[in-house]
């Protein structure tokens, strides 16, 4: 089929060409003199993005995922007990892999659609008066509901009662794309990866350790290889890695950053924002749910839709992606069928989230889902024109 295919799932997000441009360059010499005069920049430029002046940024090739085993294996010693919340996919398979590692993991079973539960998290501390709970693990941003959850807020409560849990935020698909606050709001080890926020291919685990987190380390007994923080320290003091990295990423890596500051983050989440309010305004013309049971839950990088009893959320992927070339994400395990994800983060503006939403209708219209056709596109256009008239007074 002629013409751009539409890219709306949640991860891997649109590429800018001036990421793709940054990455087509030769191989380079990892181990050349000049390499720390890259390598150290951009180490400091990465710290912005997470808005921290104390942690230490690691970059390994790896996704998410990766950067979560690290996260564990640094930290932490076999039968350690860590605090967790199940309340979609992501956060199951952090629990998941805790639980590989042969942690205790208490972890609280939460309705999808919701949520960290705050006041069981803060029962179960209060309630471990020997400290045994060694981690608190926070999903910021539960990829498979289209849930946020409250980071500052888990942060608080650990100050309140004085618990020395360390604090670890997967970021993975909001941190470049949501306000997220390393050095405010006291996280340990946030996890994040190239293919969302920073708009690029897969490859790279992107973290920021706290001090703190890299204290426990010296005592943490469980086995550590490729992930070691103290190699990885040690060689990118110098501006070197402890083995060949992910160089054309890294390149690639720079350009994204360099637009994040650019456009300054402010504004970045700002209009994250907006564009995720016009996706949730053509959700409620089209009268469908957003599977985020409240608004305080709502994220603003990935909407999942919930479809009417009796259709099959795969049927409108399906026609998306076969009649109209637009991918949007599937519905994952306790979901699957039951909705379909928009994703909205990355590199994106007005006229690509109308896109999104009229290749929607499209296929919704395909497959039988009863709503007045252009009610979405009005909603958001609606919603968004208004948006707009607001900046442009503010700026004046």
């Amino acid at each position: 089929m002629p013409g751009f295919k539409g890219l709306f799932v949640p991860g891997p997000t649109n590429m800018p060409f001036r990421v793709r441009q940054a990455m087509d360059v030769a191989l380079e010499d990892h181990r050349a003199p000049d390499f720390p005069q890259f390598v150290l920049p951009l180490f400091a430029d990465v710290k912005k993005i997470f808005q921290t002046k104390s942690g230490q940024v690691f970059i390994f090739p790896g996704s998410g995922t990766g950067g979560w085993e690290s996260a564990v294996a640094n930290t932490l010693s076999p039968g350690d007990k860590v605090l967790a919340s199940v309340f979609g996919q992501f956060s199951y398979l952090w629990v998941d892999l805790c639980q590989r590692f042969g942690l205790q993991v208490d972890a609280v079973d939460v309705e999808w659609g919701q949520g960290v539960p705050l006041d069981q998290y803060r029962a179960r501390l209060e309630a471990d008066k020997q400290h045994a709970i060694k981690a608190v693990l926070v999903t910021h941003n539960e990829t498979a509901t289209g849930v946020t959850s409250d980071v500052a807020g888990v942060r608080r409560i650990l100050d309140d009662l004085k618990h020395p849990a360390l604090l670890f935020v997967d970021g993975v698909s909001s941190i470049a794309s949501i306000d997220f606050r390393m050095d405010e709001w006291g996280v340990d080890i946030a996890v994040t990866g190239s293919q969302k926020g920073f708009m690029m291919p897969t490859g790279l685990a992107i973290l920021c350790v706290s001090e703190k987190a890299l204290q426990a380390g010296t005592s943490a007994r469980l086995p550590r290889g490729f992930f070691d923080y103290r190699d990885m320290a040690k060689s990118n003091a110098q501006g070197y890695f402890p083995y060949t990295p992910a160089a054309t990423l890294l390149r690639g890596l720079r350009a994204s950053v360099d637009m994040l500051l650019e456009e300054g983050l402010p504004n970045v989440f700002a209009r994250h924002r907006r564009l995720a309010g016009a996706v949730r305004a053509a959700v409620d013309a089209w009268g469908l749910r957003n599977c985020a049971q409240a608004p305080h839950w709502y994220s603003d990088t990935v909407t999942a839709v919930m479809v009417p009893e009796g259709v099959d959320a795969n049927a409108v992927i399906k026609t998306a992606y076969n009649s109209y070339d637009l991918s949007l994400g599937g519905g994952l395990s306790k979901v699957a069928g039951k909705v379909f994800r928009i994703g909205h983060l990355g590199w994106m503006n007005e006229i690509m989230v109308m896109q999104a939403l009229g290749g929607t209708e499209l296929a919704m219209h395909d497959v039988g889902i009863k709503f007045e056709p252009g009610c979405g596109v009005g909603a958001a256009v609606r919603h968004l024109s208004r948006a707009g008239d607001a900046m442009r007074v503010a700026a004046e």
